[in-house]
């Protein structure tokens, strides 16, 4: 016990970051939540498709908070959820009937592939999950989610990522493309 407490007491706190990166974080992700979901309006009043899934609000965090890290790179946040999404229908279409059992394979699996193609991304497993679990108006979509919401709305988070974390100063995004 007295090893973990010396531990605990030596371990160093995480170093904070300055004002100027939390005004392009959050600058960032308000822009790219806030066209996702003006995008989504449009296209719900068109076509009646959601663009706005709740794991693009992780995305966000990691792509505009975390943009060095390797989870947040173009590969990971494209990849990551494209895989997970397709990972998530097939296993609404094939468990459907059994929604704790398509839930646990739709989001293990989806880590599964993530890792096989190098292009793990944390959010990608809600976007499995929600699969899954988003009811009827994602149900009906099919492989549609794939592509609306889950690539579409990942590519267009990337370019705001792009644009936003390489107008701050002492940044470059991404740090590696594959």
């Amino acid at each position: 016990m007295t090893r973990i407490l010396n531990r605990i007491r030596t371990s160093q706190a995480q170093a904070r970051v300055g004002w100027n990166e939390i005004f392009w974080a959050w600058s960032g992700s308000c822009l790219s939540i806030a066209c996702l979901a003006l995008l989504e309006k449009v296209c719900a009043q068109e076509w009646n498709l959601p663009l706005l899934i709740g794991s693009f609000g992780a995305s966000a965090v990691l792509a505009f908070g975390a943009p060095h890290s390797p989870l947040a790179q173009p590969r990971n946040l494209v990849g990551g959820h494209v895989f997970s999404a397709f990972v998530g229908v097939s296993s609404q279409a094939m468990l459907g009937a059994e929604p704790v059992l398509a839930a646990a394979l739709a989001v293990s699996t989806a880590i599964a592939l993530m890792h096989m193609t190098q292009t793990l991304h944390p959010p990608g497993g809600a976007t499995a999950l929600i699969a899954v679990i988003g009811g009827p108006g994602i149900h009906d979509m099919g492989y549609w989610y794939v592509l609306l919401p889950c690539g579409a709305g990942a590519v267009c988070m990337l370019v705001l990522a792009l644009a936003a974390n390489n107008l701050a100063a002492r940044k470059k995004y991404p740090v590696f493309w594959w």
